[in-house]
């Protein structure tokens, strides 16, 4: 069976958050503008917006009304391993 396709502000959120991974984008640094992204990222603008949406529910970002979005986090690793202070069972 194949692989569904990912919606475009999905594939965004995913090309911001590997920026913020490899540390292009470090925490503390403002996310460009929402016409700049639109350029930056040939996207439409409500696709932009729903990026920056799912960044934030990520825990990635935080926006500031009239001052912009900043990184304010790291993405989680993807791993399948166990957490440092989970007990062995």
């Amino acid at each position: 069976m194949s692989e569904l396709p990912r919606y475009e502000y999905v594939k965004l959120a995913d090309a911001i958050a590997a920026e913020i991974a490899s540390g292009k984008l470090p925490q503390g640094a403002a996310l460009p503008g929402e016409r700049a992204m639109t350029e930056l990222y040939r996207v439409s603008i409500g696709t932009v917006r729903r990026a920056v949406v799912e960044l934030r529910k990520r825990g990635l970002v935080a926006t500031l009304p009239a001052k912009g979005t900043y990184v304010i986090g790291m993405p989680e690793p993807a791993s399948d391993a166990p957490e440092e202070d989970e007990p062995n069972a």
